[in-house]
């Protein structure tokens, strides 16, 4: 059996590394990596490779940026050679970033299966370009692979038959829990300085965040009063800085440090030791949950409710004045001893073993059930 696993973006290469590792003692199974290049930048990319233990990719189609509309087309266009090579049982695409959807298309117009690992997920929020092609990507799947329970209820709901669907765990936590250690060992706390003192670890990139001027303002103005309480280390996305930039706003300073892009295990490093995470990240939400680490999610919904039910995160709105007020709680909550997080089902360390399974009881089931 052959698989092509697709990737295009940061959150993708820690949800493919754990199944290439577990396909990789299975006899006659042969796995071929893909890399649209959706994220280019190698501050971005090719840092989460090494970190991560992945081999270089046997494809890397370089599509770069664009609008949705361009980046997919340009994915599409280049995946069907891919395609055309390796002639593969299974294309097997992550999350919900513009290479899922777009490889997917491909892949059912030729008659390939489709698994798709983290299905299940909504925000119930179509203003989010992610939503949008989680919908679509579960819809042209063969084999939904959810993280949690709740996405196995939202694909019954929208009428996927139930022999399509597994529950496998969360495969971003795999490699969490495979490389917490390894990340220990950067020292990112005494290189920043703040070993041994509560800091904040903050990082913002959505669109609907930094892409409008008052908006943007309002979360710069947060991290300014979070500052006045603890340091505060600000991740800054590239889209971020130059959004700031453009808007001729000021970037918070003194105990606010604005760092460059992190590789993977620099950011693990800091989120562990953090006293509390502000984002708008899907990735750290999870990742704050199984640390154990209270999150504040700039956000009005989440796809990913088990982190508020079951983990450490709490949603709030993209204002000074909101954010504020979570802090005060958050950190009283703290304080108190009254923040017990949980960890959801199946994110164990070994959802990616359970994929592969999926997908080698499926060669025949999934045939004879759709």
């Amino acid at each position: 059996m052959k698989l092509v696993h697709v990737v295009g973006a940061r959150p993708n290469f820690m949800k493919v590394a754990p199944v290439l590792r577990a396909g990789q003692s299975i006899a006659g199974l042969i796995q071929v990596l893909v890399h649209t290049g959706q994220h280019y930048d190698p501050a971005m990319s090719d840092s989460f490779f090494q970190d991560l233990g992945l081999p270089a990719p046997d494809e890397n189609l370089g599509v770069g940026s664009g609008s949705h509309a361009e980046q997919t087309a340009r994915i599409m266009l280049a995946f069907e050679p891919v395609l055309d090579r390796h002639s593969p049982d299974w294309v097997v695409v992550y999350g919900d970033v513009n290479s899922t959807v777009a490889c997917a298309l491909v892949a059912v117009k030729k008659g390939i299966r489709i698994a798709h690992v983290e299905a299940g997920l909504r925000s119930r929020d179509r203003g989010m370009p992610e939503e949008i092609n989680r919908i679509l990507t579960d819809q042209l799947a063969d084999l939904l692979l959810t993280p949690s329970r709740d996405g196995n209820d939202n694909l019954a709901a929208e009428g996927i038959p139930p022999a399509r669907v597994r529950m496998v765990g969360n495969v971003m936590v795999d490699t969490l829990l495979r490389l917490r250690s390894v990340a220990a060992k950067r020292g990112m706390p005494e290189r920043l300085g703040v070993k041994g003192a509560d800091y904040a670890f903050v990082t913002l990139h959505r669109p609907s965040n930094v892409d409008d001027r008052d908006t943007l303002s309002e979360l710069l103005g947060a991290l300014e009063d979070l500052g006045s309480r603890m340091p505060v280390l600000f991740a800054v996305h590239p889209r971020t800085r130059r959004r700031i930039d453009e808007f001729g706003l000021t970037a918070p300073n003194g105990p606010v440090r604005l760092l460059d892009p992190l590789g993977y295990l620099e950011t693990v490093n800091l989120v562990d030791g953090a006293a509390l995470v502000l984002t708008d990240s899907g990735g750290l939400q999870e990742e704050t949950t199984v640390l154990g680490v209270p999150c504040l999610t700039a956000r009005p919904s989440t796809e990913r409710p088990v982190t508020i039910t079951e983990g450490t995160n709490r949603l709030v709105a993209s204002r000074r004045v909101d954010i504020n007020a979570a802090v005060t709680e958050l950190l009283a909550r703290r304080a108190g001893g009254s923040f017990q997080p949980g960890r959801p089902e199946g994110w164990d360390g070994h959802a990616g073993e359970r994929v592969i399974s999926a997908l080698l009881e499926s060669r025949t089931t999934v045939t004879a059930t759709t």
